[in-house]
């Protein structure tokens, strides 16, 4: 089942964010995406991989019984069978994830993370001090980026925690509550950093965005 997001949970996301910041020069964003990576053309290729495999063993195991598969027999199997994976494919997309190896989707959702980074300008904040919370539902995957000011401070470690977190409210859809925890512990670690000196500005929303 799809995460969702009700007003109040993006209002109980806001106020966090706005509490979180109150004790400190950082800024924290929140960025959650339905899906980081377009997985059809690598899963139609495992798929299609998959009937060749399959072709290729089942002519190895008729070999060594003695009894040889003709080859438009075996061709026709593979392409019933390509023909039937491709149409599950087609009209189930919840399956083409089954199909894509989870270093690539990982890495699908560290690029996208990366680049909704560089899209919301937390690189540009005065002092360098803005956090990305990033969530991607489809790839199971949770990380929080950190500018160069940041991580001369504090040590990548402290975020490890709060990424576990993420991801476990995620798989027990309570994701909003996730946040929020998540939020509040980030603007702990944030306070200690770079502790409020009355003079900061607030440099980015104080919202949750959807993509």
């Amino acid at each position: 089942m799809a995460l969702t997001f009700t007003q109040a949970d993006h209002q109980r996301i806001s106020a966090a964010i706005t509490r979180a910041e109150r004790g400190t020069r950082g800024e924290i964003y929140a960025v959650f995406a339905r899906r980081s990576a377009d997985v059809t053309p690598v899963s139609y290729a495992a798929a299609l991989a998959l009937c060749l495999l399959c072709g290729l063993v089942a002519s190895a195991l008729g070999a060594l019984a003695g009894h040889a598969l003709p080859a438009v027999a075996l061709a026709l199997g593979q392409c019933i069978g390509a023909i039937v994976l491709l149409s599950a494919l087609r009209f189930h997309p919840g399956l083409r994830d089954l199909f894509v190896p989870g270093i690539l989707a990982r890495a699908a959702a560290a690029r996208v993370a990366r680049e909704q980074f560089a899209a919301h300008n937390l690189h540009v904040t005065q002092g360098r001090t803005g956090i990305l919370i990033f969530v991607s539902e489809a790839e199971h995957y949770a990380q929080i980026i950190a500018d160069t000011g940041i991580a001369e401070r504090v040590a990548p470690e402290a975020w490890s925690g709060m990424v576990d977190t993420l991801i476990r409210a995620a798989r027990d859809d309570r994701l909003a509550d996730g946040l929020v925890e998540v939020i509040a512990e980030a603007g702990a670690v944030l306070e200690q950093a770079f502790p409020a000196d009355g003079q900061s500005v607030n440099e980015l929303p104080d919202r949750l965005v959807e993509i």
